[in-house]
């Protein structure tokens, strides 16, 4: 953030961030950078996709032009997501598919588009996982964002210390739990995170490795992939005991043990 100002500046046209990292578990400030694209009359857009399903979120507060999120990662089914925008920016974006329900004029030599959100929705809608999504949404807001947040929370702090006394692993990104979510990547010394995967799903513990669609982040860490633990509202202290065992277990089998 310190080279915020030189980062956006008079040239830039569009500044897109993630809200959460799905890597990292950072939660960037968001507001702030939206502020500085829109002082030089940048796009502000915010990718929300590991920040909605997990912590209140404000879309007037994140001030972004479009912020978007995915339903799978909110209980909800593959295959849909949501986009919000500001009416100004929804009303100069053109259609980037065409079919039924986006017009509401056509002839032979012209075609008037529908406003939005009808001009960006093509064809036969996804009934089921729009129903699905919303079943999901309202389900978290039983619960409420709030409770979801603060299970998270505690479920982190006891991630972090509980991978920390582990000798050998690191934790890739913030290792307090404070401006982070709940999802922690690490490595193993002597371990690739495949094998660290393995030896966890032949346990019944399922963890994401690889790189986590953010190959620059690993080369930044001069690493190759991660193994990464994504701790929810289905989950408790026994499931993260559960993995340090695991993890334990992969560096007694492949003899890296400290």
């Amino acid at each position: 953030m310190s080279n915020l100002d030189t980062l956006i500046d008079s040239t830039t046209k569009v500044v897109s961030v993630v809200h959460q990292s799905n890597i990292l578990g950072t939660v960037n400030p968001v507001r702030a950078i939206m502020d500085r694209a829109h002082e030089v009359g940048a796009v502000g857009i915010v990718d929300g996709c590991q920040s909605v399903p997990h912590m209140p979120v404000d879309i007037a507060e994140v001030g972004a032009d479009l912020l978007m999120w995915s339903g799978h990662k909110m209980l909800g089914p593959t295959g849909i997501g949501c986009l919000y925008g500001t009416t100004e920016i929804l009303e100069a974006m053109p259609p980037f598919l065409t079919g039924g329900s986006m017009i509401e004029m056509v002839s032979i030599e012209a075609s008037t588009f529908a406003p939005a959100p009808q001009k960006f929705e093509a064809g036969t809608p996804m009934v089921a996982q729009a129903v699905g999504l919303g079943a999901a949404v309202r389900y978290l807001e039983d619960i409420g964002m709030e409770q979801v947040a603060e299970h998270e929370a505690a479920l982190t702090a006891h991630s972090l210390a509980a991978l920390s006394a582990i000798p050998g692993v690191r934790i890739i990104g913030p290792s307090t739990s404070a401006d982070r979510g709940s999802t922690i990547s690490f490595v193993v010394d002597g371990l690739h995170p495949h094998d660290v995967g393995q030896v966890l799903d032949n346990l019944g513990i399922a963890v994401r490795v690889g790189h986590h669609c953010a190959w620059p982040t690993c080369r930044r860490f001069g690493i190759p992939a991660t193994t990464r633990i994504s701790p929810y509202i289905y989950n408790d202290e026994s499931d993260i005991d559960k993995a340090v065992t695991g993890i334990i277990a992969a560096q007694e089998f492949f003899g890296v043990a400290p």
